[in-house]
């Protein structure tokens, strides 16, 4: 097949798709790229359903790092060794090292205070790993240089060495979750948990859960992972899969894919490596991931600001998985709003929780998925429709959440004030909120400075938790004013006790308890009070608050989170969550060694090293959003609006 056909529109057809060659799907600049012969295959009907996959013939097995432990607490381990396991086997023989890198060069001693940074190809070094010995060492030094009146030295010294000796293991078992496909990685699992013999899902590699592995990859400047990423993942849009015999929209990414091994048709006895993609049909409430799209064209754009590699995002196939996300995204609907309207678990928080309708975290993420896809869609004639319902649903959107989301000790006050049964167009309380809805919990906990962006708004309904990821990514896209991002920060340092505690970063604030957890969670085992999804404090949301900061010109609230971690995160191994108010137990069904605690790690540290690197992920507003917005709110955002329609373009 040539290059022209690879790059023809794909199209989206329940059981047949077109053959895509490796040389086609990857540019010839990828090392690591074995000229597999890779191809789209509709599979045998197996069960309601035709199970398709993407399919590769290859020279090597799809490889994923894993470690033997022998732990000797602080987080730091001796005879750490880096095993390859062939999860799958080809046709062929498996290549026996990737990027012509052998598990066993490199070896060097680890040095305290110049650490040799790891090789770029992901191979872990069997004494790359300080020494328990060393570290003892280091501590008997420190108590001389303290006896002697040098303390200051020798404290100092020993914490940047500890630092660096977390910062090292990050990478090494980050490294180490790489999965391996047609000789390439393609993605980091979600957990690699050696303690942990019920795998359920977290073999696989989820689009939300990379998205900070992918970032920590580009700002280290390893950018063939992310690319691959984003095109494998691209292929699996257009694939049908179903659910009771009924088909998601075109358009959807799923919420993760696995690689597996299956018979080569006609030859029992050889097998190839299939990309099984999950659209949330075997997930626990069979609910489909809303997110994924949105953060998989989040990074696309990240990917081309920092390796400067504009043609993965100028390709034909990539123009239009965008815009087939967004014509998902924007199509009409019964709803009036213009948030998105989704169901409870379609986001982060994936179990039930109270969150169906418009959470913020899915209005904060759509907001920035806008934004980067008119920034990054070519103008053709066929755009133009797209582009123009786009920026209205921009201006519509931002209004919508900066006017209605918006919460500080003047407008929770305005909301006890607020008279009720009010039908006019000129309305001040026009979701018909009852006064008696705001809990006691919020009026002691609301900080004189400050505020945020509540979580959730429907007819005579305010969800007013503090939701973490919409209001920290509503700072990041610029979904929230300038104002309004100070505040959400001036929140965050003043209920630090809450929020942060002994290990950031809450989810949501407060927890959900006594009869509402019952009723809102279903009695939820997993999301009792202070666990989990209720309100536990996740590790990875140290990268969004760092971006966050970062925008703000306000890195020392994220330095301030970053150092807190570093004194429990290797410690305890990595956890995937935290549980209690102040964070103090590894969370009762939390793994170990989660890939996403490890990378938002790694991405906050870079982040504070770096600061410029946190624009790869910020938006700004352009003059004609400002414009169109200022248009709206012009002398009274709650002017009156008769039952005529007017010229103005844009709908609120």
């Amino acid at each position: 097949m040539s290059m022209g056909t690879s790059e023809a529109v794909r199209p989206v057809l329940s059981g047949a798709a077109p053959q895509f060659l490796c040389s086609d799907l990857f540019s010839s600049n990828l090392d690591l790229v074995f000229y597999s012969r890779c191809h789209i295959k509709t599979g045998k009907k197996r069960g309601p359903r035709y199970l398709q996959s993407l399919k590769c013939s290859s020279m090597s097995g799809c490889q994923l790092g894993s470690y033997r432990y022998e732990g000797l607490g602080g987080g730091l381990y001796r005879n750490t060794t880096i095993d390859r396991l062939k999860l799958l086997s080809c046709k062929c023989q498996q290549a026996e090292s990737v990027g012509g890198v052998d598990a066993g060069e490199g070896n060097a001693a680890w040095f305290v205070d110049n650490a040799k940074k790891l090789n770029l190809n992901g191979l872990i070094n069997s004494q790359n790993i300080m020494e328990f010995e060393d570290v003892e060492q280091l501590k008997r030094e420190n108590e001389v240089l303290m006896s002697s009146g040098k303390a200051g030295t020798g404290t100092s010294t020993f914490a940047a060495a500890s630092v660096d000796s977390i910062e090292e293991e990050a990478w090494e078992l980050l490294r180490a979750s790489m999965v391996y496909y047609c000789g390439s990685p393609v993605g980091t699992i979600a957990a690699n948990d050696p303690t942990c013999t019920d795998v359920l899902n977290y073999d696989q590699v989820f689009i939300r859960d990379f998205i900070p592995s992918g970032i920590a990859f580009l700002l280290k400047g390893e950018y063939d992972i992310v690319r691959n990423f984003i095109l494998h993942t691209l292929q699996l849009q257009s694939w049908e899969k179903t659910m009771d015999c009924h088909s998601p929209g075109q358009g959807l990414m799923p919420a993760s894919f696995k690689v597996r091994t299956v018979p080569l048709d006609g030859d029992d006895l050889a097998t190839e490596e299939v990309l099984d993609p999950d659209f949330g049909e075997a997930a626990i409430g069979r609910v489909a991931p809303v997110d994924s799209g949105l953060w998989w064209i989040i990074l696309l754009r990240a990917y081309g600001k920092c390796s400067g590699d504009l043609s993965v995002q100028e390709r034909v196939d990539v123009q239009t998985g965008i815009k087939m996300i967004l014509r998902l995204c924007l199509a009409d609907g019964f709803d009036m709003f213009p948030t998105l309207l989704v169901t409870d678990g379609s986001c982060m928080i994936d179990r039930r929780m109270g969150i169906h309708g418009h959470p913020l975290e899915i209005q904060a993420l759509f907001y920035s998925a806008l934004l980067c896809a008119r920034e990054m869609l070519t103008p053709e004639d066929g755009s133009a429709d797209l582009l123009r319902a786009l920026n209205n649903r921009l201006v519509a959107l931002s209004f919508h959440i900066r006017e209605y989301y918006w919460i500080d000790m003047r407008k929770l006050n305005e909301i006890y004030r607020y008279k009720t049964e009010e039908y006019s167009y000129d309305a001040i309380n026009k979701f018909n909120i009852y006064p008696d809805q705001i809990s006691p919990w919020l009026v002691e906990w609301m900080p004189n400075r400050g505020g945020y962006l509540i979580g959730n708004l429907q007819p005579a309904h305010m969800d007013f938790r503090f939701f973490s990821l919409g209001n920290l990514w509503a700072v990041v896209s610029g979904l929230a004013t300038t104002a309004q991002s100070h505040a959400i920060l001036d929140l965050i340092e003043a209920k630090w006790a809450d929020l942060v505690a002994e290990m950031p970063f809450k989810i949501c604030y407060p927890a959900l308890e006594g009869q509402e957890w019952q009723i809102i969670t279903g009695c939820d085992p997993k999301n009792t009070p202070w666990s989990y999804h209720n309100s536990g404090s996740w590790p990875t949301l140290l990268w969004q608050l760092t971006v966050a900061c970062m925008k703000m010109n306000r890195p020392e609230i994220a330095a301030k989170a970053v150092s807190v971690a570093e004194k429990r995160l290797s410690r305890d191994k990595w956890p995937e969550y935290y549980d209690t108010k102040k964070a103090r137990f590894i969370g009762k069904q939390s793994r170990l060694f989660q890939t996403w605690s490890i990378a938002g790690y790694l991405v906050a540290k870079l982040l504070l090293a770096d600061p410029n690197a946190a624009k790869i992920l910020t938006t700004e507003e352009d003059s004609e959003l400002v414009n169109a917005f200022s248009c709206m709110i012009t002398a009274n955002p709650r002017r009156k609006r008769g039952p005529k329609s007017s010229k103005q373009t844009y709908i609120v």
